[in-house]
């Protein structure tokens, strides 16, 4: 803060620097609680006296403003200093505790609830069952038998009242698409596995997969990229802002997208949106929370959730560059898009979409062909050998395993020849055996760069 600048950001300098600096320092001392390390410089610019105060960030939070009776806590927003909404409070006394809401111990106890959801997952994942012991080492409970809060959120009845998930799929493009605004509706509530499961379910209850024969299989075409769902979701529910209250994590399904909002922005209180999504270190508002989900197999430990959600969808068959999922954040909520894959798309489009594929695999094979001829060039094998290894390649390439009857049908030779070929291509370091395919199965080895 400057002192002896107006509002215009003109120099206009103080009269008497050596008093302002006194009564400052006695106000910040007498009205703010606990204490800021502060440190107040004088300056002299253009024959004009002013005042530089340094305010350091503090670890005690919340730091109280107290005066004419009251006591209060503040925040920035834009350009103006508001008064602390109670969310904000909690977390600021958490803050200044160094303690999270998910490590706090709760007023239910550990005896009067079931966990079967976290014990069946415990079991699926890690193939054992959860001992009690695990309760304690997972810090689900404390040493007296009461839950933690990331126990209270668990639990198959979970008490935690606005740890809930709603569910719907709006009829059109807005949440007013018509005579009937939602055609599919649901709560849950309970567990955060129970929520997690049941939201997946909602999802792929009300998405439409497309399909498409090819010569040897079927494409499939969803909707929506299942993994990015589940990426979106999990981050939803354990990295939410449990302090909030009245609030829940949403799930809504347009025709054109899907929504994820869950309470509270970016734990380090960023924007999203104005980050670079692959250099977004982890940082886990409910650390507990995301160590458990970590240890049941559902998220990544290294905080690579808003990669997965958008690589699954530039695998998908019809990702297109607008499809890009969308991250939004302000300091109270956090909005995950994902685009519908299928919507507005066209018989034509798909049919551009493919030939744009093929032609970019011909341009991979080529190029493939390029160099294996060109490794195949300095091997010390007769030329004949070399045109029918060749061949053989054109029709197996790097992937896919042959025998002797393959070089004996491709390359038209006797059983007898294509067994001498065979031995020439090992000795060659050309092939190589393949294990689980059946036997005298070989593959080519692709040259080192």
């Amino acid at each position: 803060m400057f002192f002896g600048i107006d509002n215009d950001r003109n120099l206009v300098g103080l009269a008497d620097a050596q008093a302002d600096a006194e009564a400052i320092s006695r106000l910040i001392k007498e009205r703010i609680t606990p204490l800021p390390n502060f440190i107040l410089t004088p300056e002299r610019e253009c024959g004009k006296d002013l005042l530089i105060l340094t305010v350091y960030a503090g670890r005690t939070t919340p730091y109280y403003y107290k005066a004419d009776g009251v006591m209060e806590a503040y925040i920035r927003i834009g350009n103006e200093s508001v008064t602390a909404p109670n969310y904000v409070l909690n977390q600021l006394i958490l803050k200044g505790m160094n303690r999270a809401y998910d490590e706090l111990v709760s007023e239910y106890d550990f005896k009067d609830y079931a966990f079967s959801k976290l014990r069946e997952r415990y079991k699926v994942w890690t193939g054992n069952s959860m001992e009690d012991k695990l309760f304690d080492s997972f810090e689900i409970k404390d040493g007296n038998g009461k839950l933690t809060n990331a126990g209270a959120l668990l639990a198959d009845d979970s008490p935690i009242r606005h740890s809930r998930l709603f569910c719907t799929r709006w009829n059109g493009l807005d949440k007013s698409g018509g005579l009937v605004d939602a055609l599919d509706s649901a709560e849950y509530s309970g567990s955060l596995i129970i929520l997690l499961n049941e939201g997946v379910r909602f999802v792929k209850r009300n998405m439409k997969t497309r399909w498409k024969k090819t010569p040897n299989s079927r494409i499939e075409m969803p909707e929506y990229c299942e993994r990015s769902v589940f990426e979106a979701l999990v981050n939803a529910l354990i990295h939410r802002d449990y302090l909030v209250l009245g609030s829940e994590v949403h799930i809504d399904i347009y025709d054109d997208r899907l929504t994820i909002y869950s309470p509270g922005g970016m734990a380090d209180g960023t924007l999203i949106q104005e980050r670079d999504i692959y250099k977004i270190s982890s940082t886990r508002r409910n650390p507990l929370l995301a160590d458990i989900f970590g240890r049941l197999g559902y998220m990544e430990r290294q905080g690579s959730g808003f990669k997965k959600i958008i690589e699954a969808y530039r695998f998908a068959h019809n990702y297109r560059a607008e499809l890009e999922p969308k991250f939004y954040s302000d300091a109270v909520s956090f909005h995950v898009i994902l685009y519908n894959l299928n919507y507005g798309i066209t018989e034509k489009m798909i049919a551009e979409t493919e030939k744009v594929a093929f032609e970019q695999e011909k341009v991979a094979l080529g190029a493939k062909k390029v160099a294996f001829e060109r490794y195949l060039s300095g091997i010390k094998i007769n030329a004949p050998t070399k045109e029918k290894a060749l061949a053989l390649f054109n029709n197996f390439e790097y992937e896919r395993p042959f025998s002797r009857s393959d070089i004996i049908q491709i390359c038209s030779l006797a059983p007898s020849s294509a067994g001498k070929m065979l031995n020439k291509l090992k000795e060659s370091g050309l092939i190589e055996a393949v294990a689980g395919q059946g036997r005298g199965k070989y593959k080519f080895i692709e040259p080192k760069e």
